[in-house]
């Protein structure tokens, strides 16, 4: 079988899993599992025998016209390099994983059905925006796994959180797409096809007109899928769907959708100096304003999910200093060390017996209850922290080194200011990513919270897969920088002295600050003595906290929404941590700036439909009604009436012809 057929295998048996699964859902649910787990399974085999035969060298091209256009043609097309040969296996192996978790995960669960069908048709959308080698069919895959994410990400619509989640996940990736949809046509018009390779060679040539606008409308549906500044507010949000989804989206599919296009079509970012600028600022403020939004959050998946939005940033900022082989690397690193973590903590929340919730403030004698949880989880977070030899530090460690490189002047794919910003921003993100997954450590293996009940051990199908992905979170990076360059460019993978010292002893620098703040907060919360509030009844807050851990008793509402008085990052934020906790309040400015002035514009379209429209309708139906009335008035049945009425309409007549005559 030829290297293009099973190409075209591999986004095809997810999609007709999902298909048979949502046709034989509720008439053989004994197949659903199969269904679910197989395909995907099937799929992540040929993935790997594509990558083999591909070898990251000789790039596997196809195409066929699907139908006539009369101007820019549309082809169903296959670009293969080695960038997208080792994505698609990541996307197979995180959706295999996800899937194979999902049977213990939600065993119980009567929509499973249709959650599995989701999830495979979820991967089947991602397999082809990696193979596509025409944008419009890549723009497919976009569309596919944004309607995808809305219904999984509200999978319990019951609750108002999921609804209100999957609803924001879509209209903010949805403001995005309008300006990608008409970069994706200028981009095409300008260079007279939307297959990938044509592109390239347009833009290697000069042929790009206008490469600043098109490239700034790309990046504004790219920060929309993988959730950069401005538009990542819906990410943590979408925390509210079911654990396994968010390991799906958040390490292989949707988020990495932007970063893999971004890498796919650097040259025409790397036409404009300018959309390099804008691509490298928005890279440095999302590092930065995540990290310390994640060291405010309480519940575990939303550290986790601004921890993504920040380690897109260095994905990003790879990109914005024109090194896509270092952005593709901590992609593939990145996939699997997320992946396991939100595995890793859908054990923990699936131990307390909820479905989306795990308040860290909650959390203690974890690690004797969940140990498979504990130690992969432990992993993952050394990898997140760029600690060697783990995974993370690699891949992150090739961002910080071509970001060194250009920032010294020593290429002419960026500019110097795009590699200096990246830098600092990248190393002020490492102190922030290691302290804020120190603290996660910390509060929830040795959290001082209200215990909450034990529902027993986990399914097997559910902890076989953490450890599964505890071998590429910890063994990846070392065998991918030294055996991998001729999949990313050819470029050198290998970490660069002076970034690798800075970038690990800033995260260890982040690791004690916050071990130090919670050994503090710890020692300070375990001196306050039961009493101490009613002796102080308007006085310090962390008292109240306090007291309340150590009864484990509501201080405000419930234990879930008390604060840990032993929170480091309480201590280490201070008077910035109210709004770090609510991501700055940019909820709120885009309620400002986006759906109010909507909201305005809707009530004024009601009104002139109401007040204007309407009224010239009733006035056109009136008319003839009034008219219908005085007729009908006049038919009154009475004979000497009519004759009146002829012999008045007779005399009116005799005297306007007199009137006329005489004139005459």
């Amino acid at each position: 079988m030829t290297t293009t057929t099973l190409a075209v295998l591999v986004p095809l048996l997810p999609f007709l899993g999902a298909a048979t699964g949502l046709l034989l859902g509720r008439t053989a649910p004994g197949f659903v599992r199969p269904l679910a787990v197989l395909p995907t399974l099937a799929a992540l085999v040929l993935a790997a025998i594509v990558a083999v035969r591909q070898g990251g060298d000789a790039t596997v091209d196809a195409a066929t016209e699907l139908t006539p256009t009369g101007s820019v043609p549309i082809e169903l097309a296959l670009h293969i390099d080695g960038f997208a040969a080792l994505v698609a296996v990541l996307v197979g192996l995180v959706a295999t994983c996800v899937q194979v978790y999902s049977t213990g995960y939600l065993r119980d669960d009567p929509r499973y059905p249709s959650y599995a069908a989701l999830v495979s048709l979820f991967t089947s959308a991602m397999f082809l925006v990696v193979y596509s080698g025409d944008l419009m069919v890549l723009l497919v895959g976009w569309e596919v796994m944004g309607i995808c994410s809305y219904f999984l990400v509200g999978h319990y619509w019951e609750t108002p959180e999921a609804r209100a989640a999957s609803l924001k996940a879509f209209l903010v990736t949805k403001l995005g797409d309008v300006p990608f949809l008409i970069g994706l046509l200028a981009l095409a018009t300008d260079a007279g096809s939307f297959r990938i390779t044509k592109v390239l060679g347009t833009v290697a040539h000069g042929g790009l007109d206008h490469p600043t606008p098109i490239a700034l409308l790309l990046l504004a549906g790219v920060a929309g899928k993988s959730a950069q500044f401005p538009l990542h507010t819906w990410l943590p949000d979408a925390m509210a769907g079911p654990t396994p989804v968010s390991a799906l989206i958040h390490a292989a599919t949707m988020v990495a959708a932007g970063v893999y296009f971004v890498a796919r079509l650097l040259p025409v970012f790397e036409a404009s100096r300018a959309a390099m600028v804008v691509l490298a600022v928005m890279a440095a403020v999302t590092m930065v304003g995540s990290g310390l939004a994640a060291l405010a959050q309480d519940d575990i998946k939303r550290v986790l999910a601004y921890s993504t939005i920040g380690q897109l940033a260095y994905m990003t900022g790879a990109l914005a200093v024109g090194d896509r082989g270092a952005a593709v690397f901590h992609l593939i690193s990145h996939g699997a060390f997320k992946a396991l973590l939100f595995l890793a903590a859908g054990v923990i929340i699936h131990a307390s017996g909820t479905n989306s919730l795990a308040a860290m403030s909650r959390m203690t004698g974890l690690r004797e209850r969940v140990p498979d949880a504990f130690w992969t989880m432990t992993v993952a977070l050394l990898a997140l922290a760029a600690i060697p030899p783990f995974s993370g530090f690699f891949s992150k460690e090739s961002v910080l080194g071509a970001a060194e490189h250009v920032s010294t002047g020593h290429t002419e794919h960026a500019p110097a200011a795009a590699g200096w910003i990246v830098l600092v921003a990248g190393l002020l993100a490492a102190v922030l990513t290691a302290a804020y997954a120190t603290r996660l450590w910390l509060l929830a293996f040795r959290g001082r919270g209200a215990e909450a009940p034990d529902h027993g051990r986990q399914p097997l199908t559910m902890t076989v897969v953490l450890w599964v992905l505890a071998v590429p979170s910890l063994a990846l990076g070392g065998f991918a920088y030294r055996s991998l360059p001729d999949w990313f460019d050819g470029r050198d993978l290998a970490p660069t002295p002076t970034t690798s010292v800075l970038g690990t002893g800033l995260a260890l620098v982040g690791a004690l600050a916050v071990h130090s703040a919670w050994r503090h907060t710890t020692a300070r919360a375990a001196r306050v003595p039961l009493g101490a509030v009613a002796a102080h009844p308007e006085g310090d807050a962390a008292l109240v906290e306090a007291e309340a851990i150590a009864t484990h008793t509501p201080a405000y509402g419930s234990v879930a929404s008390a604060p840990d008085p032993a929170d480091p990052g309480r201590l280490l934020l201070g008077p910035l941590h109210r709004h770090a906790a609510t991501g700055f309040h940019l909820d709120a400015v885009h309620t400002t700036l986006f759906v109010r002035p909507v909201q305005a514009g809707a009530s004024l379209v009601r009104f002139l439909d109401r007040e204007v429209v309407d009224t010239y309708v009733r006035g056109a139906g009136a008319l003839p009604r009034w008219l219908g009335i005085a007729v009908r008035r006049a038919q009154t049945g009475n004979v000497q009436t009519y004759v009146s009425a002829l012999l008045a309409g007779t005399v009116v007549l005799v005297v306007a012809v007199l009137l006329v005559a005489t004139g005459a």
